[in-house]
């Protein structure tokens, strides 16, 4: 199949310091920028969507077959915002605990669930995790909704920039973002 190179969005740059994915059976090499400064949208294996950014890999639900290749990736911690009965296919925790990488579950569904407490547990896992980290949702409406407070209260990015990336990366709920602004302004020093 030859070579399959990162997806950038026009004007994007990357640091150095790529690493690969092998895709699955695949004869081709995927190489992600785990180190990029700027949130881009990346390709590895059947992860979609995919994006990085400073060596967090933001992603919809992995396969087993991903699990193996974000190893391959050198990825140290895998955090799922799944609650267990939505993954029928595979137990996630013990696939990636047998691969010798750190499994952290904060699962939430409804935005009833997405709490100070939720919010609070999912900003100290990014600040304090080893990278890369893969962090992923079903679809990665619920990353984005977690990356926007983190942008902002830990990254200090303004809070449109960081919506921006948040949408980028798959938030799409109302209730969600009204949910992560309201941590935001409740937590933002002034």
């Amino acid at each position: 199949m030859g070579r399959v190179g990162l997806i950038l969005g026009a004007g994007l740059s990357i640091a150095m310091g790529a690493a690969a994915c092998v895709e699955g059976q695949r004869e081709g090499v995927v190489s992600v920028a785990l180190e990029t400064k700027v949130l881009a949208p990346a390709q590895c294996g059947s992860m979609s969507p995919l994006h990085v950014l400073d060596g967090i890999l933001f992603a919809g639900q992995p396969s087993a077959e991903d699990l193996d290749q974000a190893q391959r990736l050198g990825v140290k911690t895998v955090i799922n915002l799944r609650h267990a009965a939505e993954i029928a296919d595979f137990d996630e925790g013990q696939a990636v605990e047998s691969r010798g990488t750190r499994y952290v579950n904060v699962p939430f569904g409804k935005a009833e669930e997405l709490t100070a407490a939720v919010f609070d547990k999912l900003r100290a896992e990014l600040r304090d995790s080893k990278r890369p980290i893969l962090l992923h949702c079903a679809s990665a409406n619920r990353v984005g909704a977690v990356w926007l407070p983190y942008r902002v209260l830990d990254g200090r990015l303004d809070v449109e920039p960081a919506l921006a990336e948040a949408q980028a990366i798959g938030l799409r709920s109302a209730a969600y973002e009204a949910r992560a602004r309201a941590y935001v302004d409740q937590n933002l020093v002034r």
